[in-house]
């Protein structure tokens, strides 16, 4: 089953999407760049109300050029309640400074999932580099929130070799990256854990706008829809 990460960037957000029974409650700022954080006290607000009935996970900020940055900022996040923190990174051929980073951050202990950039999508090597830092999963999504989006560009086949690949680590697996209505169902059939919204659930399909209740719950559906579609009949008594 693939669930539905909704990005919100306050509390208020938060309880919109909770009411519309998403999976993954993500806290991100869109005004601060791709993965910008939000403040401390809003993971903390967050956590605190929803904490213990949904996926919480909340990015670090656009700190892929620091890597020497990523543990304290892990830390951070995961001392304010999120279950889950997002570290963004051009993945292909990942330096020595980002691997030893990300191993340091695994070790506090966190779960940590890698946000690769579809720009310069990792290899299946690089792949394995990052599964033996030990995060906990993968996602791919796009650096650039004003070109294309993630079906833009990569085709069909780089995206479901990228959900196996990562499923065969033993990782959790997501797709993001501008994502529209219209992707949920060809994106559901590579069967990842998770896809990501922001844009797509707010006013006008833009990304620092205001969330819309509507579009929530629509994108909810159509995910919903596809579970009840795809999943075999379970046999009657």
């Amino acid at each position: 089953m693939t669930g539905m990460l909704a990005s919100v960037r306050d509390l208020a957000e938060a309880r919109v999407v909770a009411a519309c029974g998403v999976d993954w409650v993500d806290l991100k700022e869109p005004a601060r760049g791709a993965l910008g954080a939000v403040d401390i006290a809003t993971v903390e607000a967050v956590a605190a109300e929803f904490g213990e009935r949904f996926r919480l996970s909340a990015t670090i900020g656009d700190c892929w050029e620091t890597p020497a940055s990523i543990p304290s900022r892990v830390a951070a996040m995961r001392d304010a309640g999120a279950a889950y923190v997002k570290v963004g990174a051009f993945a292909r051929s990942p330096s020595t400074a980002l691997l030893e980073s990300l191993a340091a951050a695994c070790a506090l202990p966190a779960r940590v999932i890698v946000v690769c950039f579809a720009e310069l999508p990792p290899e299946p090597r690089d792949l394995a580099t990052l599964a033996a830092t030990g995060i906990t999963g993968l996602m791919l999504d796009t650096a650039r929130k004003d070109g294309p989006s993630l079906r833009g560009l990569l085709p069909a086949a780089v995206l479901e070799r990228f959900v196996l690949e990562a499923r065969a680590l033993g990782l959790v697996t997501g797709l993001a990256g501008r994502l529209a209505r219209d992707d949920v169902a060809p994106l559901c059939g590579f069967a990842p854990d998770y896809l990501g919204f922001r844009g797509a659930l707010c006013s006008a399909a833009q990304r620092t706008g205001v969330l819309d209740p509507a579009s929530v719950r629509a994108v909810r559906e159509m995910l919903s829809s596809r579970v009840r579609v795809d999943e075999p009949p379970t046999s009657g008594d």
